[in-house]
């Protein structure tokens, strides 16, 4: 399935039923007045958060969502029936703005949110409603009112506990299919992973935590080079971001400059980010090369005041003590926003 975080789309409530113009007309009541009833409500255009749907997809090709008008008032003091709403299902953690604007309309962060969008026109009143003592046979009604229209902007960031960041290669995807049931693409090659994945890891019998891995960054990700940067949206709502160095390249082989160059392209995207706390792993110490130089790097992380956690996702050595630390933060930040 094609991953889809944004989607441009117009939303159009139903319009209200018109009131109708209608007199009594009865044998042997020949003054029955007027007995014209009221239009019927347009439908709304609601939309709700569901974890049936992952992805904007199916927006991107059904880009008018248009809800069914009111019916007409009738004779005999007949209302007109409303329209059924229109739901529109959307995945949790969708952003919807107002695309001319820029407005945020509504955030549906929470499982089964709903948020009504543009909401149908009110039905006309029948002329029944108009007789009064001096005009005891209008013969007019009302139109019904229109419904409410718009474009909108979707932007869809998904919710998760942890975000994965790093250059390409890190070894993001190897970890997510170890500690969770995710099974993203792995290859020796550069952005083996195009869209973002999430990975639920069970660590009690009733407590899991959501690991969301992202393309790799590149420097100058910020200026449009590489795809990681165009998925940093994904690592936004995170609590904490585990950060993975890889120096078994020759090209890439100062841990410490890693470090730095992915945190300039996150301070860049979202100063925001930088507020963050983060986990900081040095991966495939199974490989010679790495494993004779873990502690050189462990010395001058700490010295920079920064804890580097060696680990290696293919044999999982080091990876418990990973999970470890992520839920202690994570149960930290639960204890202090119950507190709040």
């Amino acid at each position: 399935m094609k991953f889809v975080d944004e989607a441009k789309i117009y939303v159009k409530a139903g319009h209200g039923g018109k009131g109708c113009v209608s007199f009594r007309r009865e044998k042997f009541i020949p003054h029955g007045g007027p007995d014209g009833g009221d239009g019927g409500k347009g439908g709304d255009v609601i939309f709700r958060a569901a974890k049936s749907h992952h992805t904007l997809l199916d927006l991107k090709y059904q880009q008018h969502q248009i809800a069914k008008s009111g019916s007409h008032g009738s004779g005999n003091n007949r209302t007109g029936a409303s329209a059924d709403d229109l739901e529109v299902v959307l995945p949790v953690g969708t952003i919807i703005k107002d695309f001319e604007t820029g407005e945020i309309l509504a955030d549906l962060s929470e499982l089964n949110q709903t948020f009504i969008v543009a909401k149908g026109g009110i039905g006309g009143k029948g002329n029944a409603h108009f007789t009064s003592s001096t005009h005891q046979t209008p013969r007019f009604a009302q139109d019904g009112m229109e419904g409410d229209e718009l474009c909108l902007k979707l932007e869809l960031k998904l919710l998760a506990d942890c975000g994965i960041v790093g250059f390409p290669n890190a070894g993001k995807s190897t970890f997510i299919s170890r500690v969770s049931a995710a099974k993203p693409k792995i290859a020796d090659y550069p952005f083996t992973t195009l869209t973002p994945h999430l990975g639920v890891v069970k660590y009690s019998d009733s407590k899991s935590f959501v690991l969301a891995d992202i393309p790799g960054l590149i420097s100058g990700a910020h200026e449009g080079l590489g795809m990681g940067i165009q998925f940093l949206k994904h690592v936004e709502r995170t609590s904490v971001l585990l950060h993975l160095i890889d120096i078994s390249e020759a090209a890439n082989n100062n841990a410490w400059a890693n470090f730095t160059a992915i945190n300039k392209e996150l301070a860049h995207y979202n100063p925001q980010m930088m507020g963050k706390k983060q986990i900081v792993a040095l991966n495939k110490i199974d490989l010679p090369f790495v494993k004779e130089r873990v502690k050189k790097e462990v010395a001058l992380f700490k010295k920079k005041g920064i804890i580097l956690h060696p680990f290696s996702a293919v044999t999982g050595e080091g990876t418990k003590e990973i999970l470890n630390k992520i839920i202690t933060i994570l149960s930290q930040a639960e204890n202090e926003s119950s507190n709040e």
